[in-house]
């Protein structure tokens, strides 16, 4: 058999079909993996809704919507109901004043605007410092948590803003911005009707 020579259209063609089967098979493993990796996100956020809101026995993420914020951005909120009454909702929030970037949350409340609970969905924060967080404002102790508190007097600030939250030791950035995050939440909730769980806003969208 004839060896063919090296010559550049040789080359360029064996470059060509190298190139074209690599991005089939990275094509290939992006459709494998993209319905379980969606599903692995969607699963987290459920349990993080169960985790901050009281029992419910509908599907939240089925009813998920936006509201707005303070700051005019908008939050996803996800009401939890029971035998078709609302009996409060998740709202997932996030901060990009973090030490290390972006944070994100969830944060529940009942019907009377009381934070339930919050679960930390991902950051960045520096481990054993800004990474307590996730059990440091719903620790009992001084003025740590915010569990059980209502933020409908205004938000939640650190002692050295003149507000009543202890902050993580040595990780007071780290504080701030997940207090920022609950904030956010908390202007979001505000604008939920807590008589059904609805956003003001919905129906009139839906007519438009």
């Amino acid at each position: 058999m004839k060896k063919l020579k090296s010559t550049l259209p040789n080359m360029f063609l064996s470059l060509f079909f190298t190139c074209v089967a690599s991005g089939l098979i990275v094509t290939g493993s992006n459709l494998y993996t993209a319905t379980p990796i969606a599903e692995s996100k969607k699963a987290a956020v459920a349990d993080a809704i169960r985790r901050v809101t009281p029992e419910f026995d509908n599907n939240p993420v089925d009813e998920v919507y936006f509201a707005a914020t303070s700051d005019g951005d908008s939050l996803r909120i996800y009401p939890a109901k029971k035998a078709g009454a609302f009996v409060g909702c998740a709202v997932e929030s996030s901060t990009k004043k973090g030490f290390s970037g972006e944070i994100k949350i969830m944060v529940g409340f009942d019907v009377k605007g009381v934070l339930i609970n919050y679960s930390v969905l991902s950051h960045a924060e520096t481990p054993g410092l800004g990474s307590k967080m996730e059990s440091w404002f719903r620790t009992d102790k001084k003025n740590q948590s915010v569990i059980g508190r209502s933020l409908a007097s205004g938000g939640f600030s650190v002692f050295k803003d003149g507000g009543d939250v202890d902050a993580i030791t040595a990780a007071t950035i780290s504080s701030r911005a997940f207090l920022d995050a609950v904030n956010r939440a908390y202007s979001a909730y505000a604008q939920t009707d807590s008589s059904s769980g609805a956003s003001p806003q919905k129906e009139d969208d839906n007519e438009k």
